[in-house]
């Protein structure tokens, strides 16, 4: 590459990142999430936007790949083998009630939309899926995390996020496709592979973290950050999402060298975190977002009635008051990088899917921390 085209990609990325560092900065301020603010950068800079981007856009999609499995990864370290089983134990019955009631108006959605039914499908793990980044940080902004109804909260999330080690290397296979031999071959060695990994996770991950385990930032840092990208190329390669894997290796990770990871890896995380998000807004035309708007927001609507229902419904089973209840049920509308992570996956199969998600997401991820700081008035 020239000099010229060099020193352009580095003036580009530069200012990218300049100006997402000021919109975290308004966030901040203002005490809301930033996501919608990336998104809302990358329309501006992507594909028919004020300013695109050219040079910079293959680093760029580098850079946003490694933020989900960063994500995913850290997501992983907040649960044990231990609370995972705890939470399956009693919390399933929620969990069940969160896939019945969340999951059928994205598919009824897609249908009536008239899109193939593996479209609708994606668009249901869309509708389907809480965001537990923004839930979290939320929680801990507003000093929820030690109210009695947050151990459900987190219950419906951890449930959440383990159907999707099973849901996305389904579709993943599904969206690949060939014969139905192969399809029921391929999916038999992604769910197999991802049973395994979650058994050796939960029976054997603090034995591995005390292994690994190191007084050296450096060394702890290059250990886990090559991990999470070994075993994500790995199970990429077994037709397993690559973020699922990056999941299970969190949840393997336990004890001091968690602590360690989190600390050491929590600011690349949140740089390449930024930069997914931002990605996922440059590849969307914004002249396909005003068509997609308003089905949007009327699916928003009924996707945050059914969370609040779902996070009503397993607190009050905890025995949370009637104001707990209400907060656990606001907690939950928020969606974010899962959904983003589904919206990329279908983009291929159905174009409308992108355009539509963004704006789901966009308008939920403003909403569900809106909700919930009002109810903890």
């Amino acid at each position: 590459m020239a000099t010229h085209d060099v020193s352009q990609v580095f003036v580009e990325l530069g200012l990218a990142i300049f100006g997402l560092a000021v919109l975290a900065r308004f966030a901040s301020r203002w005490g809301f999430s930033a996501i919608p603010l990336y998104l809302l950068a990358g329309l501006a800079f992507g594909k028919g936007g004020l300013a695109p981007l050219n040079v910079s856009e293959s680093f760029i999609h580098i850079g946003a790949e490694i933020g989900v499995l960063l994500l995913l990864f850290m997501l992983g370290l907040e649960y044990s083998g231990e609370e995972l089983k705890e939470s399956l134990r009693l919390g399933l019955p929620a969990g069940i009630a969160d896939l019945a009631l969340n999951f059928p108006p994205g598919l009824i959605a897609g249908f009536l939309l008239g899109w193939k039914p593996l479209a609708a499908v994606l668009l249901g793990g869309i509708t389907y899926i809480s965001s537990s980044g923004v839930i979290a940080k939320v929680l801990a902004e507003l000093r929820g995390l030690g109210n009695p109804e947050t151990p459900s909260v987190l219950s419906v999330l951890v449930q959440e996020d383990l159907a999707m080690a099973v849901y996305l290397p389904l579709v993943g296979v599904l969206l690949v496709g060939g014969e139905p031999l192969r399809i029921v071959l391929s999916v038999s060695v992604a769910l197999v592979t991802v049973f395994i990994v979650l058994f050796v996770a939960v029976r054997y991950g603090r034995q591995l973290s005390r292994i690994a385990a190191h007084e050296s930032d450096e060394i702890i840092l290059l250990t886990t950050f090559g991990a999470v990208l070994l075993v994500a190329g790995v199970a990429q390669r077994l037709q397993v999402s690559a973020a699922i894997g990056a999941f299970l290796v969190g949840i393997a990770v336990s004890g001091p060298i968690a602590e360690q990871s989190h600390r050491l890896l929590a600011p690349l995380r949140d740089l390449f975190a930024a930069t997914f998000f931002f990605f996922f807004g440059l590849e969307i035309d914004p002249a396909t977002l005003p068509p997609a708007l308003l089905f949007a927001i009327g699916l928003g609507l009924v996707t945050a009635a059914t969370k609040v229902l779902t996070g009503y419904w397993a607190a009050r089973r905890a025995g949370a008051d009637r104001r707990g209840c209400l907060r656990a049920g606001m907690a939950l509308v928020a969606r974010g990088e899962f959904s983003i992570v589904i919206a990329g996956l279908g983009a291929g199969i159905e174009p409308r899917l992108a355009p539509l998600s963004a704006a789901y997401v966009l308008f939920l991820v403003i909403l569900g921390p809106t909700l919930t700081r009002i109810v903890r008035l």
